[in-house]
Order: structure tokens, then C-alpha cells, then sequence
């Protein structure tokens, strides 16, 4: 199993960097998020053993499960998925990304927990492009609000956007999502000193992350390209 982790690991990579070359950009700009949700620890180990050092967690319960299990120098937990305000201090305490801020009320909470844990973990604010019923995320509304909110938070690390657009069978109909969501950051830092310019998206998943790339993705969340289906891992 590790041998074939690490080839659709290395996989995965060359594809960043034909995307990043059709985007005239470096691959180095990119982070390679590998999500590890659902994922047993030893599975999740061969992973990080094989060089993936983000690992993206959609559930904090799971990740504090897991977390202690995985040994490896340098790793990130990034947390992908709706932080539920009961789970902010756990949250805090274990992640070093926090990709789905969605209210000014949860940043301030967890500018405080964060402060309370002698914590600083970067934060992005999810936005919601496609308003579907099953995800989360802030409506473009109110990213004025949550924004000014996390201006203020002296606990956390403002570093910018995220999305979860639709799934679409034709990868190309999500580009969309992507390119709006870059428009949206490119506006935020209109009105921003150079020193608090925001650089990350963090967009694209294992059937259009290239897609991501081409528009601009800092960061990808990527599973099922490096682990392979549940089901397949169990057989």
C-alpha cells in the first residue's frame, strides 16, 4: 500500500506542476494539501512518510484522534471542514490552518482561545459561491464584516480565501467558483497596505484542482488522487 501511495503522491505533484506551467506560475507557490479524513492513522503515516507533510482534516474530533498518531517533522494539520463554535478550542489547539472561518462571532471566538492557548494558527474565511444547502461557508455579504473582524484578531493569521464549489462530472464547469474567488481577494487587497497583501486560495480538490491552479490556487485539498477510494484501501 505505501508503494502506491507514494506513486499517486508523485502523481499528483507532476500534475501541480503542468498546471502551474499553464498558468505561468511555480509549482512552489503551491501547497499540496493531502486530506487525510477518514483515513486510519497508519494509512495516513505511509502518506506522510512519502513526503506529505499538510495533511487537511474535515472533523475536529477526528483529527484529535488521529493527530497524536502521526509522527513526522514539519507536518500541518489543516482543518477543511464547518468548525461548529463548541469545537473552537479544540480546533485551536490542534490545527496550524483553520480554512472555514464564516462569521466575524467565530473569529473573535477563536482569537481568544487562540490567545488563551498561546496559539497563533493562520486562518482563511470560507466563502460561499454556489449556496447549496449541504455546505457552509460566508455569503459575499458579509466578507466586509469578517474581514474587519479578523483586521482586529491579534491571536490569528489573516492569510486569506477559501471555496467548495459544486460538483460538476466536466471539471472545466467549476472554473467559475475558482476565478471568483480570486476576483474577491484581488478586491479585499485592493484596499490593503503591502504588508498585509493576502496570498492564499485555497480551492481545488482531486478532480479540479488543475483547474484551481490555472486561476490562481495557493493551496489544494486533495484525498482520493493519493489514497485511492475507502472502499479500495479496505479491500
Amino acid at each position: 500500500m505505501s508503494h502506491d501511495i507514494r506513486e499517486r503522491l508523485s502523481r499528483v505533484r507532476e500534475r501541480i506542476v503542468s498546471a502551474a506551467a499553464r498558468a505561468a506560475r511555480s509549482p512552489a507557490d503551491i501547497t499540496l494539501i493531502t486530506v487525510s479524513k477518514t483515513f486510519e492513522p497508519a494509512v495516513v503515516q505511509e502518506a506522510v512518510d512519502a513526503g506529505a507533510l499538510d495533511l487537511g482534516e474535515n472533523r475536529v474530533q477526528e483529527a484529535a484522534g488521529k493527530s497524536p498518531q502521526i509522527h513526522g517533522a514539519g507536518i500541518r494539520w489543516h482543518l477543511i471542514g464547518h468548525l461548529q463554535s463548541n469545537k473552537a478550542k479544540l480546533a485551536v489547539d490542534i490545527f496550524d490552518v483553520i480554512h472555514t472561518i464564516d462569521s466575524a462571532d467565530l473569529a473573535k471566538k477563536l482569537d481568544r482561545l487562540a490567545g488563551e492557548a498561546g496559539r497563533r494558527p493562520s486562518v482563511l474565511v470560507q466563502v460561499d459561491l454556489a449556496h447549496e444547502a449541504t455546505k457552509s461557508g460566508a455569503d459575499e455579504s458579509n466578507i466586509p464584516e469578517i474581514v474587519e473582524a479578523l483586521d482586529g484578531c491579534a491571536n490569528l493569521i489573516f492569510r486569506g480565501l477559501m471555496t467548495l464549489p459544486p460538483f460538476f462530472d466536466e471539471a472545466e464547469a467549476t472554473r467559475p467558483y475558482f476565478r471568483r474567488l480570486r476576483e474577491i481577494l484581488e478586491a479585499i487587497n485592493k484596499n490593503r497596505p503591502a504588508e498585509s497583501q493576502l496570498r492564499e486560495l485555497s480551492m481545488g480538490m482531486s478532480h479540479d484542482f488543475e483547474i484551481a491552479i490555472e486561476e490562481g490556487a495557493t493551496m489544494v485539498r486533495v484525498g482520493t488522487a493519493i489514497f485511492g477510494s475507502r472502499a479500495a484501501l479496505a479491500q
